[in-house]
C-alpha cells in the first residue's frame, strides 16, 4: 500500500476528496489500524466509515459527515508529550452517553490493531466488554473504543 486516500459521500455519486496519507510519510500499521475505525473525528467534525476499498497500491475510505463533533467533558488530548499510542476505553448508555472506564497506552499501531479487530475486549481494570464501534479521533491523538455497558 503507498497511499490511504479519505472521501466524503456527498450523495448523487459525488464523493469529495477528503484527506490522504501516503506511507512514506505515516507508519503502514497506522494505515490499517484507520481502516479498522468505525469514526473518525477530524477537525471537530465526526465521520462515519461507510465503506472502503481498493485499486493497485491505494486504499480508500468513504465516509459519511455526520456533525460537528460534540466533546465529553472528561476528553483529553494526546497530541504532546505522551508515549506509546493511546486507546481510550468508554462506555455507550441507552441515552448515547460516552463514560470513560479507563485509558491506556499501546506502543505502537500493530499493537493498537490487536484491540481495533475484536469484538470483545478485555478492558483493563475492568473486565470483559462487547465493543460498540471504534473510533480514531485525530483532534486528540487517540484511538477510542466504545464499548456496551
Amino acid at each position: 500500500m503507498k497511499k490511504l486516500v479519505y472521501y466524503i459521500d456527498r450523495g448523487n455519486e459525488n464523493y469529495e476528496r477528503f484527506y490522504e496519507y501516503a506511507a512514506s510519510n505515516v507508519d503502514s500499521d497506522e494505515l490499517y489500524a484507520r481502516q479498522l475505525c468505525t469514526y473518525l473525528i477530524k477537525d471537530e467534525t465526526e465521520y462515519q466509515l461507510l465503506y472502503n476499498e481498493m485499486a493497485a497500491d491505494e486504499e480508500f475510505l468513504i465516509l459519511q459527515e455526520l456533525r460537528p463533533n460534540k466533546r465529553n467533558m472528561d476528553e483529553k488530548s494526546y497530541l504532546y508529550g505522551f508515549n506509546g499510542i493511546p486507546i481510550e476505553f468508554r462506555t455507550i448508555d441507552s441515552l448515547n452517553q460516552h463514560t470513560l472506564l479507563t485509558a491506556t497506552s499501546v506502543r505502537d499501531h500493530w499493537s493498537a490493531i490487536r484491540y481495533l479487530l475484536k469484538d470483545y475486549v478485555q478492558v483493563p481494570d475492568h473486565g470483559l466488554y462487547e465493543v460498540a464501534s471504534t473510533e480514531l479521533d485525530e483532534d486528540r491523538g487517540c484511538y477510542v473504543i466504545y464499548v456496551n455497558e
